[in-house]
């Protein structure tokens, strides 16, 4: 997928992928990250549907609130603050 020829995703499937490290410090492009206006009230949503979030912190370059929590297949995501 591309968007506006700035963004680019690319999914891959295997049928039998290698095991992998899921932290969100491992090494190379392992996680997703979304942005949100405030991650205080992103957590306290997703505490409410059950998903458990990793405490805040705050980015070393950016100065900005993250947090980070996993999907359904135990990769991580994060949460930056705008």
């Amino acid at each position: 997928m591309a968007l506006n020829g700035q963004y680019t995703i690319e999914l891959f499937s295997f049928p039998s992928p290698p095991a992998r490290v899921s932290q969100p410090e491992a090494y190379g492009l392992r996680h997703l990250a979304f942005t949100v206006l405030n991650v205080a009230e992103a957590v306290a949503t997703l505490a409410e549907k059950g998903v458990v979030c990793e405490s805040i912190r705050i980015d070393d370059l950016t100065g900005k609130q993250c947090t980070f929590f996993a999907d359904p297949d135990g990769l991580p995501l994060e949460l930056c603050q705008v």
